[in-house]
């Protein structure tokens, strides 16, 4: 921890804004002061991951709570968004720290050319200085491309940066093996694997109520980190400096694996299927067994509507999902493809009909 270069920071709205809605300024303020200070020596990357955005955009439009439909979510979001980030820009210019806004749904990144941009600019806004500041596009973004909560998408963004470690700050000190106002609960200090949480009783929601995540998202984003070989730190924002400093402090999960390719990550955990093709038994077992692409012979069947581009499932003929890939053909244009050779498709419609319905590169397995 003490070691780490690249670091991403991950504050909720809990932390930033009062339970009634708009920001804090002390609490802002804290926060970039920790921040700007690690970062000050000049030998940290840090990438900030922020929620806020429709906590603050609550009490200037009159709301008393988050709204539950996602057109008032989004209208709050682009009222809040600008007062986040300005709030943010003030602050980090006490210390004569620029910032950079970069705002993503999943499908930015979900796509092979919009991934690459997205690694791109938050490498560029750090190499020129910058500290970027990462937040879901809640203003346009559908359910079909959100991330639903910013813990997933720090996760996410830790693996897409290379960041060394992730801190996920809270209004918790750390994971508890139960509710943590219960005078019986205690701190769990380290997490070494999925069998250290055997047993523990995970809540669904913050103290604050202008959230949207609690306990089992910063756990399902830790899996997500330390899968990929990322360790994370999850205590409260009040204790900051010490997690920064790699001080005992909140719970540490230990890194489970290793860095997989990059983009398919994003790929397992940040997109939603729009539809599924259903494989025979040799297509299941190339794909699975063989990592091969999918060929339109080793497909029996299709459900939903999607274009070319969209994520869909696999699935076996039992209907179990063994992997997610992104397809090259609209859902209108497989009937005719189904069972067929690409050599057979090539010779009678073209050459445009001689590929993969979702290359190996484009295409991530389930464990389930």
């Amino acid at each position: 921890m003490v070691e780490a270069h690249r670091i991403v920071v991950k504050v909720g709205s809990s932390s930033l804004t009062t339970a009634a809605g708009g920001l804090d300024a002390d609490r802002v303020d804290a926060l970039v002061d920790v921040l700007a200070k690690v970062r000050g020596n000049g030998a940290k990357d840090i990438v900030l991951v922020s929620s806020g955005a429709i906590a603050a955009g609550l009490a200037p439009l009159g709301l008393t709570r988050r709204p539950r439909d996602l057109a008032r979510q989004q209208a709050a979001a682009s009222v809040g968004q600008g007062l986040l980030v300005a709030r943010y820009t003030a602050s980090f210019a006490r210390h004569a720290v620029r910032v950079g806004q970069v705002l993503l749904t999943s499908d930015d990144v979900s796509r092979r050319a919009h991934y690459r941009n997205a690694y791109r600019t938050l490498d560029q806004l750090l190499a020129m200085g910058a500290l970027p500041i990462v937040n879901e596009n809640d203003t346009v973004a559908t359910d079909e491309i959100r991330f639903g909560d910013n813990d997933r998408l720090a996760a996410l963004v830790a693996h897409l940066v290379r960041a060394d470690l992730l801190v996920l700050l809270s209004d918790v000190d750390g994971l508890y093996d139960g509710d943590p106002s219960n005078p019986g609960a205690s701190r769990i200090d380290e997490v070494a694997g999925p069998e250290d949480l055997d047993g523990v009783s995970i809540g669904s929601s913050g103290k604050a109520g202008v959230g949207t995540g609690g306990m089992v998202t910063k756990v399902e984003a830790a899996r997500i980190a330390t899968g990929a070989g990322i360790p994370v730190v999850l205590t409260s924002a009040t204790h900051a400096a010490d997690a920064l400093a790699g001080r005992p402090t909140g719970t540490l999960f230990h890194r489970t694996g290793k860095r997989s390719a990059d983009r398919l990550l994003w790929l397992a955990h940040a997109s939603t299927p729009l539809g599924a093709l259903i494989l025979d038994d040799g297509a299941v077992q190339a794909v699975v067994k063989g990592r091969k692409s999918l060929l339109p012979a080793g497909i029996a069947g299709i459900e939903g509507q999607f274009a070319a581009g969209d994520p869909v499932e696999l699935r076996d003929e039992a209907g179990h999902a063994v992997a997610r890939g992104l397809v090259n053909f609209d859902a209108a244009e497989l009937p005719r493809l189904l069972g067929r050779s690409t050599h057979d498709l090539a010779r009678e419609l073209g050459p445009a009909y001689e590929r993969e319905v979702v290359h190996r590169d484009d295409l991530v397995l389930l464990h389930t």
